[in-house]
């Protein structure tokens, strides 16, 4: 089903670079306390959770950040102080590499890495057996959300699943940033992922390209064939965007999925949002004419409100409330 968003952007906070801008560079993120375990993973990897307090038998809320993203992203931080106001417990999944410290092998993350969520997952459900589990994806981490979502079908374990900023198909998302003011945020998740190979790969002999020679890399496509995809099991960048893009996997999801894009999102463009005959009848495409990548600012310039902290956990506890768990 796709249906129109109610978001309005704050005065004084329109157009799609401001709402991106603001939220991401400009909002102070709530502080909030987190502690982190470390799960092995099967393969002999590992990945962090950070986790707010609260009681083991509340709903708890695993949140997929964006590329490059981590527990203190700004929609991180805001979304885990919103679920611990409504009384439940928030877990950031860090994708390998993104908690401050190298993962251990050669693979890193990607639009297409779904195990890891799925591993994760598994291991929550069985650690609290009973606990509704829900599962909100930003970006990229939202992409890897949909993908699992739709290759698991009804053997996924999650209650209720939310993803926003979705780069549906990834090879015009990665053309769209090669063009105008959106060439901003290429070079600044460039900058990092670069800084991000460097320090993994610096004391090691595997790395698929030659760190003297990242400067060579100017855009994401040769990152992705480069880099990208050869450390994660692709053949090309082509092959990457074709094989991860979640587009094509929206039909199998068996989990009540609340999808939210909005139109004038400066990492795509409308041509990447899926028709309504792509849609399971359990997925719900929330779309509204502004909002930018992950921004969503309403209110006003003074008082500004970030609606995703108000629409997700509004989605979330109908959920909970319909699949009758306690609140």
């Amino acid at each position: 089903m796709i249906v129109n968003s109610n978001f309005r952007p704050a005065g004084g906070l329109r157009g799609p670079h401001i709402q991106t801008l603001w939220a991401s560079q400009v909002r102070r993120p709530p502080r909030i306390q987190l502690r982190r375990d470390r799960l092995e993973l099967p393969d002999g990897d590992f990945v962090d959770l950070d986790w707010t307090e609260g009681s083991s038998a509340a709903p708890i809320v695993m949140v997929l950040h964006g590329l490059e993203g981590s527990s203190d992203s700004g929609y991180a931080r805001g979304l885990l102080h919103a679920v611990v106001k409504k009384g439940w417990r928030g877990v950031v999944m860090h994708s390998r590499g993104c908690s401050g410290e190298p993962n251990r092998l050669r693979r890193g993350y990607c639009a297409g890495t779904t195990d890891d969520p799925s591993t994760v997952a598994l291991s929550l459900s069985r650690r609290f057996p009973g606990v509704p589990l829900v599962a909100v994806g930003y970006s990229l981490g939202g992409n890897a959300l949909l993908n699992w979502l739709g290759e698991s079908g009804n053997r996924n374990p999650l209650s209720a699943a939310v993803a926003v900023s979705i780069p549906f198909r990834l090879a015009i998302a990665t053309d769209r940033l090669n063009r105008g003011l959106s060439r901003l945020y290429r070079g600044y998740l460039l900058r990092s992922l670069k800084q991000s190979y460097s320090e993994k790969f610096t004391n090691r002999a595997d790395a698929p390209y030659p760190l003297d020679r990242l400067d060579a890399l100017w855009d994401f496509r040769a990152f992705d064939h480069f880099i990208t995809a050869p450390l994660n099991g692709y053949d090309s960048a082509e092959h990457y965007y074709a094989a991860a893009s979640s587009r094509s996997h929206l039909a199998g999801i068996s989990v009540p999925t609340l999808i939210v894009q909005a139109r004038d999102d400066p990492f795509m463009t409308p041509e990447v949002l899926p028709n309504e005959a792509e849609l399971s009848p359990q997925v719900t495409l929330e779309i509204s004419a502004s909002g930018g990548h992950v921004g969503f600012v309403s209110g006003s310039l003074w008082r500004p409100r970030y609606w995703l902290e108000e629409r997700i956990p509004a989605f979330i506890e109908q959920r909970l409330a319909s699949a009758s768990y306690p609140p």
